[in-house]
């Protein structure tokens, strides 16, 4: 698995819902992207004017995330995103 460097954090986005709660089933195109992610891996944190910054997440975590942040990859065959924690707006229960 990547390991992160810093304060950047490597997610999985969730599958997104290909029906709408009345039974509508929705074109790919139509289909907004997910913002729900899965935290798989987190960096140790970085230092801000000398002072260490935690990370707030930790690996298991569902997040939700900035609808355009990050870096896509593809490692291993899995389609990743590599995040700042700034870009993580929550955590879904």
């Amino acid at each position: 698995m990547l390991k992160p460097l810093a304060d950047r954090v490597v997610i999985k986005m969730l599958e997104s819902e290909e029906t709408t709660k009345s039974g509508i089933i929705l074109a790919g195109n139509a289909q907004e992207k997910p913002q729900i992610a899965e935290v798989l891996e987190v960096g140790p944190g970085k230092l801000v004017d000398g002072k260490e910054e935690k990370m707030l997440i930790k690996k298991g975590d569902k997040v939700v995330v900035n609808k355009y942040a990050g870096t896509e990859i593809k490692y291993e065959g899995q389609n990743l995103i590599i995040v700042k924690q700034d870009d993580i707006l929550a955590i879904a229960d």
